[in-house]
Formats: structure tokens, C-alpha cells, sequence
């Protein structure tokens, strides 16, 4: 039988393009199936793309179209911003340096000190700038580092400035190094703290007018809710969640964001063009679906997050081993020691020295209030395990009536809050200032004495009542390591609206990341998280 001849029109048939798999990625066929389908794993399906596919790894369009885009526009409001915020925290730096250093030898002259900031800012500021984009400082908001790569870049720019200065013959312009550290030192607050307001009013405003990265959650009901309920209490977050896919379709529906099905889902809503970003709850999330949802979603020009595992964390300091027939990891424990342990304690004694001088007065107006508004005394000592689980007394302003110990008992069925801790929105035993004290974590300034005596340091796990200690499970215990803290990690990462087996991995994180930049960081963090008054009671 002879074929039909084909149609003048007909285009022959192209062979489709292969790629090559990834190694160690689960190869996906025609059919939609994976190396996850044949393990009995969930998988994601095969849907047709409603777009075109826009590879995260591919290369960015043609220059006449990208600079047509808005996008374009966003990025140079963006980066001419933060530009800005550097300058003016610069020049202020190197002002400020000055001024201070006149007030206190007694010969202080604003015209003069802000005429000299002028002749040395424009060659500081440039470099600060050119520093800073090196370091992917004016990148987009959830690429930017936080104040470690602040502090890194600045004393950077300390000593090029520095080499310049003595290889070009200037160090007779200068009386003495003050300049130089000075300014580095006041420039770390003033660009952090700038910087700070920046991301506040830029992430309200792209709230305000819808132009948050739209992200869906996938992984259990459980861990998704809890994001998801985290993310919607920020109000500065420029994430808005549109809704969660489970592992499992008979899971119970979510209940701080809408289902969107399982899994499985996924594709489709990839393909529409729906959302910006991925987030993968679970820390124990099948890896060969994990692998899947990432080379989707890449597929696609959408990022990937995933929450770490405990495990993942503890690696972070593993050391090899080797010599071994099977390669080995030992997991050194999170203690700091030696030059470590000094730098801490040097920071944790100049801080909290300088904390208590400048918030003296406040301190003694608290203490008036408490002695006038009750009977007891102003200050409560309550004994907790401190590191090692060696007991102390923790210093605390009193905000509780004198029989709050032995009312205790009475409230346990009350209890809020899961895992080994007590807590209670409308506790009977806080009275009204204390109930003031303790929405603004203010009871716990007296700790700032804890600090000075070595019982504890300005940032760490925080101390439990010895209560909470006994309802421990022995992997909570390693938290102890360490000296207890006034302020941590979780505290500015949701307070009491996290569950306390999350509350105990990030003190983990912290452990195993330790810094003097990520306490710094920490500590600028937790003046907008008790001010704003997130998950305290």
C-alpha cells in the first residue's frame, strides 16, 4: 500500500532534545516516572509546561529585553537605595569618629569635624561601595548577608584605606589610627542599624502594594503550619505564603494556609507561573522527591529553601577521620575554647558593661515600680542549671506575686506551651507591672549582672527553670554545653509561638555557627523582636 505524501505545509519531525542526567538525581522518562516511582516513593507528575521554561541555571536574556523588563527598574531603586544608606552611614561614621574623640579631649567643633568628614569620606565611601558589591551587598533581599559580612567588609575597607595612606606618604595628616578603627567601629552600627530600618520599610511597603515572593510550603501538615504561622506574624517578611502540599493526601488540612493539594501538585502550579519559591518543611523529606522538587522548580526559574535536619546542623562541625576502611565522621562538641572562648568573653564583658551604665536609669525607675506596686523584693532569684548543669542564680526583675512558686502546681493543666516548658498568655500569679516587664522582656535585664560574674554571656541558649529542666530529654541536654544566654537565637526567630523541639534546634544552629557577628547580630535583632512584641508572654 503506498503512504499518503505529506502536506506541502507539514513540518518534518525535529528529534526532541535529551539532557543528560544528573549525577545521583532521579532520571525522569517520558511517562513522568522517576527512580523514586520504582522505589515506591511519592513522586512529582508529569505535567505540560503552561510556560516556557525559564532554567535558574540558564543565561539571562538579551540585554535589550532585560532592561525593558520592571524588574530592571526595581533592582537600580534597589541598589541605589542601600547605596545611599552606606554613604550617609559613612560619612556619619567618620563624623562621628571625630566628634568624639574632640568631646573628649575638650576641643569640640561641629563646622570643623563635619568640614574634615568631607575631605576624607569620597574616597572612603567609594571603596565601601565597591566593597560591598563584591560581597553581594546590593543583591536581592534574600541574597544579602546580614551584619557578619557588614563587619568583614568594613575592616576590609579599614585596612586598604590604612595601606593607602602609608603608601602614598599621607600618615603625617593623621595624628594617631583612631581615624581609621574609629570609624570602622561606628560605621558597623551605624550601616547595621540604617540598613535595618531599610529592610523594615522596604519589606512593609512591598507588603503593602503585593509585591512579596509568593511561596508555597511542601513536607507535613505539622512543619508547615508552623512556618507558615511564623511567616504570616512578620510583618516585615517579604514572603507571602500561598499555600501548602503535603506528602500524604489523607493528612489533616493545614491550618494557617490553604491546602494545595499534595506533592504531586507541584508541577502544575510551577508551570503556571503562581509562585516564586519553594520551601521544604520537613528536615526529614524523602531525598529522592527532594531531588525532584529542586530540578522542577530550577526548571522553572523558582528558587529551592529546605529547613535543616538536627543532623545536618551537628555535621556542620564533623572533622574527618582519617586512615579509616569506611570514611568516618567524629562530631566534636560545640564548647568554645582557647582564643574562641577569650574573644566571647571579652565581647560579653564590654557589652554588658556598657548596656547597664546606659540603661541605668531605666533600671532603677523598674525597680521603684516593682517595690511600689507589691510586697517582695525587686529582684527574684531563680535557681536554673546553668552550663554543665551546674545550678546558679538567675537574676530577674519580680513580676509574679511572692506565692507564684507554690501556685505552680496548680496551673500545670493550663500550660500553653508543648515539650518541657510552662507558659501561660494570661498567668494569675504576674502582676500588672510585671506583666509590662514581661511583654517587653525588660525582667530579664538584672542578668546583665549574671553576665559579669561568668554565670552567663549576652547571647546563648537561654537558661530553663529547674522544672522545665526535669521534662528534658537527654539530646535537649546539649544545649548545656555552653554558658546560658541572655538573649538567643530563637528569641528572634518567634519567641514563645515556636515549638520547643524547634526552640532547641536552633540553639543547636547557634552552637555549631557561633560568632561574634552572629551575636552582634543577634543582639541588634532582639530590640525589634520585644519591641514588636512577637510570641511574648
Amino acid at each position: 500500500m503506498r503512504q499518503a505524501s505529506p502536506s506541502p505545509d507539514a513540518v518534518p519531525d525535529r528529534p526532541e532534545p535529551t539532557e543528560r542526567p544528573v549525577a545521583g538525581a532521579p532520571s525522569l522518562v517520558a511517562n513522568g516516572t522517576s527512580a523514586a516511582d520504582r522505589d515506591g516513593l511519592p513522586t512529582l507528575g508529569s505535567v505540560s509546561p503552561l510556560r516556557p521554561a525559564t532554567d535558574i541555571r540558564a543565561k539571562r536574556p538579551p540585554a535589550l529585553l532585560f532592561l525593558l523588563r520592571v524588574e530592571t527598574m526595581r533592582k537600580v531603586l534597589r541598589v541605589l537605595g542601600l547605596m545611599a544608606v552606606d554613604a550617609a552611614s559613612v560619612w556619619a561614621a567618620i563624623f562621628t569618629a571625630l566628634a568624639l574623640k574632640a568631646l573628649w579631649l575638650g576641643s569640640f567643633d561641629a563646622g570643623w569635624h563635619a568640614h574634615q568628614a568631607r575631605e576624607i569620606a569620597p574616597f572612603t565611601i567609594l571603596v565601601v561601595l565597591l566593597n560591598f558589591a563584591r560581597m553581594g551587598l546590593y543583591g536581592r533581599r534574600h541574597e544579602r548577608q546580614g551584619l557578619g559580612r557588614i563587619v568583614t567588609g568594613l575592616f576590609q575597607v579599614m585596612v586598604v584605606s590604612m595601606v593607602f595612606v602609608l603608601i602614598n606618604g599621607q600618615r603625617d595628616q593623621f595624628s594617631s589610627y583612631y581615624i581609621f578603627y574609629g570609624s570602622a567601629a561606628v560605621g558597623i552600627v551605624y550601616i547595621a542599624v540604617l540598613r535595618q530600618a531599610y529592610e523594615i520599610v522596604s519589606g512593609r511597603l512591598l507588603r503593602s502594594s503585593g509585591q512579596q515572593r509568593r511561596a508555597v510550603l511542601v513536607g507535613t501538615a505539622e512543619h508547615s503550619d508552623a512556618i507558615a504561622s511564623a511567616l504570616a506574624d512578620d510583618v516585615d517578611t517579604a514572603i507571602r505564603v500561598t499555600g501548602v502540599l503535603t506528602l500524604d493526601a489523607d493528612a489533616p488540612p493545614p491550618q494557617h494556609a490553604p491546602s494545595l493539594g499534595t506533592a504531586d501538585d507541584l508541577p502544575a502550579l510551577l508551570a503556571s507561573g503562581a509562585i516564586d519559591e519553594v520551601i521544604i518543611t520537613d528536615p526529614a523529606f524523602p531525598e529522592e522527591l527532594a531531588l525532584d522538587i529542586v530540578d522542577q522548580a530550577h526548571r522553572q526559574g523558582v528558587h529551592v529553601r529546605v529547613a535543616p535536619s538536627t543532623m545536618e546542623i551537628l555535621v556542620h562541625r564533623a572533622e574527618f577521620l582519617p586512615g579509616q576502611t569506611v570514611p568516618l565522621f567524629e562530631l566534636k562538641p560545640p564548647v568554645s575554647e582557647g582564643i574562641d572562648f577569650a574573644i566571647k568573653r571579652t565581647f560579653d564583658l564590654v557589652m554588658s558593661t556598657f548596656i547597664l551604665v546606659l540603661l541605668s536609669p531605666v533600671l532603677l525607675a523598674m525597680a521603684v515600680a516593682i517595690r511600689v506596686s507589691s510586697p517582695g523584693p525587686v529582684i527574684y532569684r531563680s535557681r536554673r542549671p546553668g552550663v554543665g548543669g551546674v545550678p546558679f542564680d538567675c537574676l530577674k526583675f519580680r513580676t509574679m506575686y511572692a506565692d507564684a512558686d507554690r501556685r505552680q502546681s496548680e496551673l500545670e493543666e493550663l500550660n500553653e506551651a508543648g515539650g518541657a516548658i510552662f507558659k501561660m498568655r494570661n498567668d494569675p500569679r504576674v502582676t500588672p507591672v510585671g506583666k509590662l516587664l514581661r511583654r517587653l522582656s525588660l525582667d530579664e535585664l538584672p542578668q546583665l549582672l549574671n553576665v559579669l560574674r561568668g554565670e552567663m554571656s549576652l547571647v546563648g541558649p537561654r537558661p530553663l527553670p529547674q522544672r522545665d529542666y526535669d521534662r528534658l530529654e537527654e539530646w535537649h541536654k546539649k544545649r548545656y554545653l555552653v554558658l546560658p544566654g541572655v538573649t538567643g537565637l530563637w528569641q528572634v526567630s518567634g519567641r514563645s509561638d515556636l515549638e520547643f523541639d524547634d526552640m532547641v534546634r536552633l540553639d543547636f544552629l547557634y552552637l555549631e555557627r557561633w560568632s561574634v557577628s552572629l551575636d552582634l547580630q543577634i543582639l541588634v535583632k532582639t530590640i525589634p523582636a520585644v519591641f514588636g512584641r512577637r510570641g511574648a508572654f
